[in-house]
């Protein structure tokens, strides 16, 4: 991939990429304090209500393999730019929305911009800082913009909803997203790509974006259906069956869509099973805690996202203050356990939390020990990123988000699924309400806390420290079965 110009500096270009990730992750949780005030006005029915949430989460997530490679042929920044300006728009039709359908609609177009937007910006990461201190920096602020900007997002969320309207959780990416495409314009990368004629593999878009999208549809539906029901496990076969003809599409085509080639690294493989592991418990957290505050507690919308608030600080306190000379001094590897340990204790101290809970004793400690997500995002991207070629960074990208997408929905389906069921047991046996969703909660927490630890034994079993000599060569696990593992 060529280029015709250079950045005037690639830290001015990574402020832009941040900006833009930060709308897409800010819309993945802004919205979430703000559900009650948009069914009421609205006249959300409560299953309907979910899919302000899930119709932007299966967009994105099913899209963002496609747009990866589309990004390497048609270039990065047309890709990054026209998936700011469909945010963006869409931004406005949430905002304007009149009627349920109308939100949704523009909902899944938040989706289609998002995937555009966020699916190449890794690999334009990769490709401005190539020495690895500096990669490490960036790499550490485009983390923290995507960890704490969701708990931003719900600080932020409550404030509008409570002193505007919930309308204004969307309208607020306006100005982000147009400062974002003006700055774009003028200092990312020029870069031409590979050309269509490389082509996209459509048959494989196909495949992969029917198998995810379908495979995230079952995962949201599970709130209403169940795990085990025929509609579920339909889908998900169904939805494996797509994945798995991707996977023999890929090692079959001439220009494949997602090079298998990618997963001989197996910190790639490695690092996207973790990060499924890892979002899963952190993004049911953030939704699991929120409902503790405000249906146990009785916390407002704004108090509701001023107690995340500490989660926040500790996340980018860690992420740009210490995560990058930490990873320079002990290793991507070491660093990522260190803060995996410190979100499992932060779960083990949710798992006793009570009904008559008081913020300080019993939800402060678990805010500041989240920080430990500043630590473990920063050296999980870099692991991620690590064994891809530079033709690959923007499919490797696509990959990356790809999971984060898959993860985080399947944390808060099972999770929310879990919680919930706990929850109508215990009320029809007579236990009364704020403590049968206490107990609820403290159930999902604790399914939250083993998958905390399957992610820190991944990380000792499965990762290694990048080196130089391996890089994208590395080939301790074979093309296929690396594939295999992935995609289970």
């Amino acid at each position: 991939m060529s280029s015709t110009s250079a950045p005037r500096s690639p830290w001015l270009a990574l402020t832009v990429l941040c900006a833009g990730m930060l709308m897409i992750i800010l819309d993945g949780s802004i919205v979430t304090v703000a559900l009650p005030a948009i069914q009421q006005d609205l006249h959300f029915s409560p299953s309907g209500l979910t899919w302000i949430v899930n119709a932007y989460m299966i967009t994105l997530g099913g899209l963002l393999l496609l747009a990866g490679r589309l990004g390497d042929l048609v270039g990065r920044k047309r890709l990054f730019i026209a998936g700011l300006v469909v945010f963006t728009v869409a931004s406005l039709l949430c905002g304007m929305a009149g009627s349920p359908g109308t939100l949704i609609a523009a909902r899944f177009l938040q989706g289609v911009g998002g995937a555009m937007t966020s699916a190449v910006s890794l690999g334009m990461i990769v490709t401005l800082f190539t020495e690895p201190r500096e990669r490490a920096k960036a790499i550490g602020v485009f983390a923290f913009t995507g960890s704490a900007g969701a708990s931003i997002g719900q600080v932020l969320g409550g404030v509008l909803t409570d002193t505007l309207s919930w309308h204004w959780v969307f309208l607020i990416n306006l100005p982000i997203g147009v400062a974002a495409v003006l700055l774009a314009v003028l200092v990312l990368e020029n870069d031409r790509g590979l050309g269509l004629r490389e082509g996209a593999d459509a048959l494989g878009a196909v495949l992969v974006t029917g198998g995810v999208m379908l495979g995230v549809y079952a995962i949201v539906q599970t709130e209403q259906y169940g795990w085990t029901s025929g509609r579920t496990l339909g889908l998900a076969a169904l939805s494996l069956a797509l994945i798995a003809g991707f996977v023999v599409r890929q090692a079959t085509a001439a220009r494949p869509l997602l090079p298998l080639r990618v997963f001989r690294s197996r910190n790639v493989w490695g690092a996207n099973l973790i990060q499924m592991l890892m979002l899963a418990a952190m993004f049911s957290f953030q939704i699991l805690i929120a409902l503790y505050m405000q249906n146990v507690l009785a916390y407002g919308a704004s108090a509701t996202g001023l107690a995340m608030l500490p989660a926040a600080l500790a996340i980018g306190a860690l992420s740009l203050g210490f995560s990058a000379r930490l990873i320079s001094r002990f290793g991507e590897r070491t660093i990522l356990l260190t803060g995996l340990v410190l979100l499992l204790a932060a779960r083990l101290l949710l798992i006793r939390v009570p009904v008559d809970g008081a913020y300080a004793v019993d939800l402060l400690p678990v805010m500041l020990l989240s920080g430990g997500f500043g630590l473990a995002m920063p050296a999980l991207t870099a692991l991620g990123m690590s064994g891809a070629r530079p033709a690959d960074a923007g499919a490797a990208s696509g990959l990356f988000n790809t999971t984060q997408q898959i993860g985080a929905a399947l944390g808060v389906a099972a999770l929310s699924t879990l919680a919930a069921s706990r929850t109508e047991h215990l009320a029809a046996e007579g236990q009364r309400m704020a403590a049968a969703l206490t107990d609820g909660f403290q159930l999902a927490f604790s399914v939250g806390a083993v998958l905390l630890t399957a992610a820190i034994v991944l990380t000792v079993v499965v990762l290694r420290k990048p080196t130089a000599e391996t890089g994208a060569a590395e080939t301790t696990a074979p093309p296929a079965e690396a594939a295999a593992v992935s995609v289970a």
